[in-house]
């Protein structure tokens, strides 16, 4: 199921580019302190590191990624969700319209 609304957040009005403006992102606190960001990502490839564990769930739109010590390419579309460890590094792929996202971090 897609998240369509967060509610009771605090939101950074100052925005995360990254990638020369390919990806673009608001940082979110929620009500229960948990931290998370709202973003698109335009078409590309791109590489990513994080330093918590993440959880992507895709909003609308369609991407790729590969993560770190893999060779596949796997497919994630509106409504679905890929994790990535803590520490760890991941590729994704933009080919069609924008991949929307919610980022949650562990």
């Amino acid at each position: 199921m897609t998240t369509l609304t967060l509610d009771n957040v605090s939101v950074s009005t100052r925005a995360n580019v990254y990638f020369d403006g390919k990806c673009v992102s608001h940082s979110l606190v929620l009500a229960d302190g948990r931290k998370c960001s709202v973003g698109v990502i335009l078409p590309g490839t791109l590489t990513f590191g994080t330093a918590a564990a993440e959880v992507m769930e895709c909003s609308s739109g369609a991407c790729e990624y590969r993560l770190a010590g893999t060779e596949e390419w796997v497919r994630s579309a509106a409504g679905e969700k890929f994790s990535v460890p803590a520490n760890s590094k991941f590729d994704i792929r933009v080919t069609g319209e924008p991949y929307s996202y919610i980022c949650h971090y562990a």
